[in-house]
């Protein structure tokens, strides 16, 4: 199982302290340590994912529950009537991002703010955050990486200018937390509230005939 960079310095930390507990004769500091380094491993697994080969087509970008589907008008960057979708990661969900199209990114923007548990319809706007415009073929989208009450870190990996393509891992957020896509109004949106969606695979909104 590939894992996220990211996590390598967490399961590093706690194998390194399970070790010295080990040492020192301590067994059941030991044993919590393992397990913590083995949790540490499994949280930051990146497993392969094979996005759809259908066009017009946008694909989840994180793992999770999705806990939001409306029309809003997005006045930060879009400036226009979107489709606002928001997925929330549970500790156990993998959480390494995933581009939802084909695109350029425009601009990669964070903002500082607060850590409110990332469920809560607050947190999309007052919870620290990284926004990340991508120009696809069908417009312009927002994604939006929301830190939650334990996520204390978004990462991500990409800048103005790079290339992304359709379920291309572009960044990551540690422990629980939220992300918030905004697709171009004229999207047939195929999720529903409460689905299930996996990062890079999963359509949640498709280009009309």
């Amino acid at each position: 199982m590939r894992i996220a960079s990211e996590g390598y310095p967490f399961a590093g930390a706690f194998f390194l302290l399970s070790l010295l507990f080990l040492l020192a004769g301590a067994k059941i500091p030991f044993v919590i340590g393992i397990l913590i380094t083995g949790f540490m491993l499994f949280f930051f697994r990146d497993p392969e994912r094979q996005p759809p080969q259908e066009e017009g087509v946008f694909v989840s970008p994180a793992d999770g529950k999705v806990i939001v589907i409306k029309k809003v008008f997005e006045e930060r960057h879009l400036m226009k009537d979107s489709w606002q979708i928001s997925i929330f990661m549970s500790p156990l969900d993998v959480h390494v991002n995933r581009s939802p199209a084909t695109g350029v990114v425009k601009k990669v923007l964070a903002h500082r703010g607060r850590f409110l548990a990332a469920y809560k319809d607050e947190a999309s706007l007052r919870n620290e955050n990284i926004e990340m415009v991508l120009e696809t073929p069908h417009g312009e989208i927002l994604v939006r990486q929301v830190a939650g009450f334990i996520a204390r870190r978004a990462v991500c990996r990409v800048k103005p200018g790079d290339r992304l393509m359709i379920g291309e891992r572009y960044g990551m957020i540690k422990f629980s937390s939220r992300l918030d896509v905004y697709l171009p109004a004229h999207v047939e949106i195929t999720v529903s509230l409460n689905d299930k969606v996996r990062a890079g695979e999963t359509i949640i909104g498709r280009i009309g005939n």
